[in-house]
């Protein structure tokens, strides 16, 4: 890493209880269990872990040097051996070294928020880009107090571009971590429903969301999806935006040509690649509004049409989702997209599984942090299907009820375990069938997945 032991103690202003070998630092970790050899180890405390009692867990693991909130005299039998330095909070001690860190590279970073979208915006953006750059991109969901700073710390000299997911459930967590990683350029992909249950309203969502352009200025460019309602409304001098749009009112504008199984073809109709044809590697007509997003970041850094269409073939696709396989004996379809639910993403998973031939079954569980409108957002998604054809709708989880009472009159399920659901559904199903499995993250709809594709 491009950090020393004197570094950190000089910036974090901590006391050192030990001073310990010197060598050269490899990574940073809050988690134990992900420590390598010359790490440091950030002793937060969890839910059900305190950090500062894992400090012998993590020298066996492979610590050089820990930062604790905690004394204890146990520690002093680490001396010549690691650094072990003392801070007030080693939450806000983390935020601080990674600000630090990374105002130590001359990156461009690109912050990327919103209800739904942002990881398979991450992909394409850093798919994109790659043709041309270096990029660093979010591993995984990596996107919360935490997981922002592990990724800065994970900066190289080498690479040009930062492409960094931000998530949130609540006002200042967004603003905390643009702090942390000053987003050069920021996406904000749609406003939807998700986060109601903190936050009350969408016009609330929108205004955490902004929070991504807490410290801009004139240099700053903020990328929209101007066929969202909530974000047409922004109006905002301090810095450019760019509104993209498959309607025609933006200042980047696509006509979608084909969207099938596997891949979405769409034209830009202005600006500098007017005229211009992209190809993208993923179904769904919300990828496409992703992909024209991604763009106009490109447009920004001085990539050709050519460099775009070549990276675009390069998407590293994060698992589950709207991964679609064939079962080799059933026959059947299955699309799994259980990596997390919202209404939006419902409904756009939906439209996926629309564009494959073959009867359809959706197979749903609950979707979180919905508040008051739970109930009747549940039953929308369920009204939606009946709308759009689905046959059957197999449910389990909290709002199962009112995704049957917007699934009048069409044959429907509800189940009390993810078991009952499978062994139900696994009678059900021939070469004919295409199935959807989507749900919020907590309940692990993969494992229905597994369940069917593998057996």
């Amino acid at each position: 890493m491009k950090l020393t032991s004197r570094e950190l103690i000089d910036t974090l202003n901590g006391e050192v209880i030990t001073y310990g070998e010197k060598g050269s630092i490899q990574g940073v970790e809050t988690d134990t269990r992900r420590l390598g050899e010359n790490f440091i180890f950030f002793a937060l405390k969890g839910a059900r872990v305190d950090g500062n009692d894992m400090v012998d867990e993590a020298v066996k693991n492979g610590a050089i040097l820990c930062v604790v909130d905690k004394y204890k005299e146990e520690f002093k039998k680490y001396e010549k051996k690691i650094t072990i330095v003392k801070v007030e909070n080693t939450k806000e001690a983390l935020y601080k070294l990674a600000e630090y860190y990374r105002n130590k590279f001359d990156i461009k970073v690109i912050g990327i928020t919103g209800s739904t979208g942002k990881t398979s915006t991450k992909d394409i953006l850093s798919g994109a880009l790659s043709e041309k750059f270096s990029v660093f991109k979010t591993i995984g969901n990596f996107n919360s107090d935490i997981g922002l700073p592990l990724m800065i710390f994970k900066f190289k000299d080498e690479h040009e571009v930062a492409v960094l997911e931000m998530g949130m459930s609540g006002f200042g967590e967004i603003e905390l971590l643009a702090k942390i990683a000053r987003p050069d350029i920021a996406i904000i992909t749609n406003i939807g429903e998700s986060h109601l249950e903190q936050l009350k309203t969408r016009e609330n969502i929108l205004k955490a969301k902004m929070e991504i352009t807490k410290y801009f200025n004139e240099k700053n460019v903020l990328i929209i999806n101007n066929d969202n309602d909530m974000l047409r409304t922004i109006d905002e001098e301090r810095f450019e935006i760019i509104p993209c749009s498959i309607q025609g009112n933006g200042k980047l504008n696509s006509d979608i040509l084909d969207i099938n199984i596997s891949e979405s073809f769409f034209k830009i109709t202005n600006g500098e690649y007017n005229g211009e044809t992209f190809n993208l590697k993923m179904p769904g007509e919300h990828n496409i509004s992703n992909a024209l997003l991604s763009i106009a970041v490109c447009e920004i850094v001085g990539m050709t049409s050519e460099e775009i269409n070549s990276g675009l073939k390069k998407i590293d696709k994060t698992s589950m989702r709207l991964d679609i396989k064939k079962h080799e004996e059933g026959g059947y379809i299955i699309i799994n997209d259980a990596y997390n639910a919202s209404p939006d993403s419902m409904k756009a998973a939906i439209d996926v599984m629309n564009t494959i031939q073959g009867k359809k079954i959706c197979v749903l569980g609950t979707m979180k942090e919905l508040g008051e409108k739970s109930s009747e957002l549940h039953r929308e998604i369920g009204e939606y299907a009946l709308e759009q054809g689905v046959e059957k709708l197999f449910v389990v989880g909290e709002g199962s009820q009112n995704y049957l009472s917007g699934f009048a009159d069409r044959e429907g399920y509800v189940f009390k375990t993810k078991e009952d659901l499978i062994q139900k559904l696994k009678g059900e199903l021939t070469a004919e069938h295409v199935v959807l499995i989507k749900a919020s993250r907590s309940m692990k709809f993969e494992t229905i997945y597994n369940e069917l594709i593998m057996n």
